[in-house]
């Protein structure tokens, strides 16, 4: 054994080990925190060992994730700082990917479309990043392709509900499968600032149960609570210096309103900002909505000093397109766009976690998205993560306030590494 391969076995945790000794059956699962060394074990050992044991044998080397760029992020190019490109090569246009001298076909499950994909495959290894997050057609099929003798699935995610397709699954007893449920604290390698942090972001949500203790947990009561227990403790009369500002607006429906809602983001998207927000009753024509968003756009503009970019709700195009028109024709210091609409849940825990590490501040003029946010709960009678929308809260607001920001997500994350500035 060469000095590297000692080197590499003493940087894994006592639970990557325990994994090594045990995981040994046709399904082999991960499930728990955020960051606690499930990806990183696979990497380094569990990847490349299933790979070269079944090479040459007849079958199919699937490696399954969210999307496409999610297994190129995720899996390929932590494979590729490890054993380097050589052995690992990048995702190509047939969804292909060279490792240890297999081919590994590269999907995306997120989709019931993929399903055409898999159909018929002989499946000898399958390794899934993100299981949780799939479409459950997709698993259903796939959970029949591991047909051969040696076939064999190594599985990873963060918990979600209790009633998730993915735990019933683990809970049976009549499969062949090992599983471990794992905490952050598994992880000794994680600086304890990191993990105080994180602590800290999810602290009193059920993202604390499923990221930190990595607890299969409901998601029930109000969604966020460090905000509605303490409001006062978000709220500022001026805003700091901005580097950007952007807007969002929702379209509302039969028993909804449009909203609009502008956010300021601090130098290296370090804090967020609510910095205006208005809504309007959904019995007005299509001419006033352009007028007052017109004016709501240049008062934004006027008041904050920044051109901004427009993000509205790509569900209703004829809507956006005469927002579009008529700030050309108004001259208003804004380019308009279709918003990403990522997913709810997403918008939710980034938002989450901004109020938990005290990095989002509210004008206290802005009481619609006071309000909004104090009274926003999850629904007590969807088996999934699911923000109650019978509208007795304000979900337009809160849609037009992720609009404005969830473009920005990542650069969000990013600016947690900025120091903290008094506001």
């Amino acid at each position: 054994m060469t000095n590297q391969e000692t080197d590499n076995i003493l940087e894994f945790s006592p639970k990557q080990f325990e994994y090594i000794r045990n995981a040994n059956k046709r399904w082999n699962a991960k499930v728990g925190a955020t960051q606690c060394g499930k990806t990183y074990i696979d990497v380094s050992w569990t990847i490349p060992y299933r790979i070269l044991e079944r090479k040459g044998k007849p079958g199919l080397n699937f490696l399954l994730g969210v999307s496409k760029s999610a297994i190129q992020r995720n899996i390929i190019k932590p494979l590729q700082e490890k054993w380097g490109d050589t052995l690992i090569s990048d995702i190509n246009s047939q969804n292909e990917a060279k490792m240890f001298g297999e081919i590994v076909y590269c999907l995306g499950t997120e989709k019931a479309s993929q399903v055409s994909k898999i159909r018929g495959a002989r499946i000898k290894y399958l390794y899934w990043d993100e299981i949780c997050e799939s479409n459950e057609e997709v698993f259903e099929l796939v959970k029949s392709r591991l047909s051969l003798p040696y076939s064999t699935c190594d599985f990873t995610g963060n918990p979600k509900s209790p009633s998730h397709f993915i735990k019933k699954f683990i809970d049976r007893e009549d499969l062949d499968i090992y599983s471990q449920s794992w905490t952050l604290y598994d992880n000794p390698f994680l600086p304890k600032t990191y993990i105080d942090e994180l602590t800290k972001e999810y602290e009193g949500t059920i993202y604390f149960n499923r990221y930190i203790l990595g607890e299969w947990k409901r998601a029930e009561g109000i969604i966020y609570k460090k905000f509605a227990d303490n409001p006062k403790s978000y709220i500022i009369d001026k805003a700091p210096p901005l580097m950007a500002v952007e807007v969002g607006i929702d379209f509302g429906g039969n028993r909804s309103k449009h909203a609009f809602t502008a956010v300021g983001f601090t130098m290296g998207y370090r804090d967020m900002v609510v910095l205006e927000s208005q809504t309007i009753n959904t019995m007005v024509d299509p001419d006033e909505l352009n007028l007052q968003y017109t004016q709501f756009a240049t008062m934004v503009y006027n008041k904050y000093g920044k051109a901004f970019y427009t993000n509205y709700d790509s569900a209703e195009p004829v809507l956006g397109r005469g927002i579009t028109l008529a700030c050309i024709k108004a001259g208003c210091r804004t380019n308009v766009r279709y918003a990403l609409k990522k997913s709810v849940n997403e918008r939710i825990r980034t938002l989450i976690g901004l109020l938990g590490s005290n990095r989002v501040w509210v004008l206290s003029h802005c009481k619609n998205v006071i309000d909004a946010l104090q009274s926003a709960v999850w629904n007590p009678k969807a088996l999934n993560d699911e923000r109650l929308d019978d509208g007795s809260t304000d979900i337009d607001t809160l849609d037009s306030l992720e609009y404005a920001y969830e473009r920005y997500i990542v650069d969000l994350q990013r600016g947690a590494l900025l120091p903290t500035k008094e506001n």
